[in-house]
Order: structure tokens, then C-alpha cells, then sequence
């Protein structure tokens, strides 16, 4: 039977409901040369946000997916600690992140390498905390994928394909994610495993449709932010008119403490999808049960091993 691999161990589908597959309890998008990269208490941080994540439990929602990899401050210890002070799941990723934010060590490895790495942590634990990864994230350049991401992504894909886990790839750029499948393909993994994060701040709507006819995932995250709800509606809608429900995953690309600001900033609410949105789909004439397939079913499917 597939599970979602959380940090509170895994999980059925009978025991989830809403999951939000693109969020951030902890980030720091500076590189890891910067002074303080990633450093925070765990203690802290779990103080700060678990309010939050109690908040979201109240809207419905069940698990959430963690998208800050390598290079963009993933500290296990936090994510453990806030999960099992809330009582939450919390899906963890193994994966690179982009340049500049690839870590000299990953630069300096075999794709080999990588995938051995990965795999020991899709297989076995982050870190020695005890805590299984649950899929990969990785990203790609806005004008392409480097050697070294073209590196990192083949091994992803190796590594997906070995540990039957999604990839997710923070890829703004449409034609970007031509590039990434032909790898990921050649790789021997599949498209329907694949997570195209972002793909709302691709312009030319004729991308998504074509990435998730191959059988990409097409993952709205945004929903909440800089974009308006209207455009995000007109975009679900296109997509359902398309018959593409299936490939379809909505979230809000959240983040709880960011240690850049002082005393980790304030937290973002993680339930603007629930309390605000949704109500906003349905009025647009989105049915029940298609509102469950996207924040239920789709996420589930999406992530589950």
C-alpha cells in the first residue's frame, strides 16, 4: 500500500485529508557563505511556529510537504522538532537546490555519487535523525539547466526511480522543464512523477498544458501571494476544461521562520488555501468533489511511495 513518508512516520490515505504539497517551515535563501547561513534554536523556532501549524490543523489541513533542500538552510532537527511538537506530518526532501546554492561538495561529486546519497536518504535517514526523506527537490536557472544541474537532476532521477519518489523542481521557465523531462526520461524515471514547482509564474499557459500531457505534475504555489486569486482561478479552470484534474496541485509557498530577520520574522500563515481561496473556487462553479481531488487525492498521489 503507497504512503506518505512524514517525519511522524508513514502515512495512509485514510489518515490524511488536505495536504499541502509546496511549504516552508524554516528557509534561508541566502547562499552558504553568508554569515549565520541557516542558523537558528530549534526550540525557538518550534515556539514561534507551531501556532501556525496548530492554526492549519483547525482549517483541515492534515500534512504539509517541505520544499527548503540543500542550499536553501533544510535543517532536519527543526522540521523534526516542530512536527512532533504539533503532532503534525511533515514530508522532508533529499535534493539540491540551484546555483549559486549548490554546495561546493555537490559540484565536486560524481552523478554516482549524488544518487548514492539520495537514496540513502529516500531508503534510510536525514542526517542520523532518524527521519526518512519522503522525495527529491531539486531546481533549475531561469535560462537553463547548468552541467552541474543537469548533474544533480540525473542522479534525482536515477535515485527517484530506485526509491519509487517524486521530484520536485522549482523550474520558472516552461521550455526549462522540456529540458528537465528529456533527463528525466533518459534516466529511465517518468514525467508522472515529476513536479513541475512554479509553474504559475510561467506566462504562456499552452506550457502547462503541454507539460502535464505528458504527465507532469503542474503545482500552483503560490496562491495567496503576489498573484491574484482570479488569475490562479482562471488558470485551475483551463486545466479542468482540459480533462487534466488528474495532474493538478494547489499550495502556497508559505514560510514559517526565516532566520534572515530578526528573531525569524513573522510567520506566514499556512491557511490561506482553505479559509480564503477554496471558498473562491467553489463560487467559481468548482464541485466538491474536484475540490477534494486537488488537495486530497492529487497530493497524496503525487508524493506517496
Amino acid at each position: 500500500m503507497p504512503n506518505l513518508i512524514t517525519t511522524l512516520g508513514p502515512k495512509g490515505a485514510n489518515e490524511l485529508g488536505m495536504i499541502l504539497p509546496h511549504e516552508h517551515v524554516f528557509a534561508d535563501l541566502r547562499t552558504s557563505d553568508q554569515p549565520g547561513y541557516a542558523q537558528a534554536d530549534a526550540s525557538q523556532v518550534t515556539e514561534q511556529i507551531s501556532p501556525e501549524i496548530l492554526r492549519a490543523k483547525k482549517a483541515g489541513i492534515t500534512a504539509m510537504v517541505e520544499c527548503s533542500t540543500v542550499g536553501v538552510g533544510r535543517r532536519i532537527d527543526i522540521l523534526k522538532a516542530v512536527s512532533e511538537a504539533a503532532h503534525f506530518p511533515i514530508v522532508a526532501p533529499t535534493g539540491i537546490y540551484r546555483e549559486p546554492w549548490v554546495p561546493a561538495w555537490a559540484h565536486e561529486a560524481s552523478e554516482d555519487e549524488l544518487f548514492i546519497w539520495m537514496v540513502d536518504e529516500l531508503d534510510g535517514e536525514i542526517e542520523n535523525s532518524g527521519v526518512q526523506a519522503g522525495f527529491i527537490k531539486i531546481s533549475a536557472g531561469d535560462n537553463g539547466l547548468s552541467t552541474c544541474e543537469a548533474k544533480i537532476l540525473a542522479a534525482a532521477s536515477r535515485a527517484a526511480a530506485a526509491a519509487d519518489a517524486a521530484i520536485g523542481s522549482h523550474t520558472l521557465r516552461g521550455w526549462v522543464v522540456r529540458e528537465e523531462l528529456a533527463i528525466v526520461e533518459e534516466g529511465g524515471f517518468t514525467p508522472e512523477r515529476f513536479i513541475w514547482i512554479h509553474a504559475n509564474l510561467e506566462p504562456d499557459f499552452d506550457l502547462h498544458l503541454e507539460m502535464a500531457r505528458r504527465g507532469a505534475w503542474i503545482e500552483y504555489d503560490g496562491i495567496g501571494g503576489v498573484q491574484s486569486d482570479e488569475s490562479f482561478i482562471q488558470h485551475i479552470q483551463g486545466l479542468l476544461d482540459a480533462g487534466l484534474e488528474n495532474r493538478l496541485l494547489l499550495s502556497q509557498d508559505r514560510i514559517g521562520y526565516d532566520p534572515v530577520q530578526p528573531d525569524g520574522g513573522s510567520p506566514q500563515p499556512y491557511t490561506y488555501l482553505p479559509e480564503r481561496f477554496l471558498p473562491r473556487l467553489r463560487q467559481a462553479g468548482v464541485d466538491e468533489k474536484t475540490i477534494r481531488k486537488l488537495t486530497v487525492e492529487n497530493p497524496f498521489k503525487a508524493f506517496a511511495r
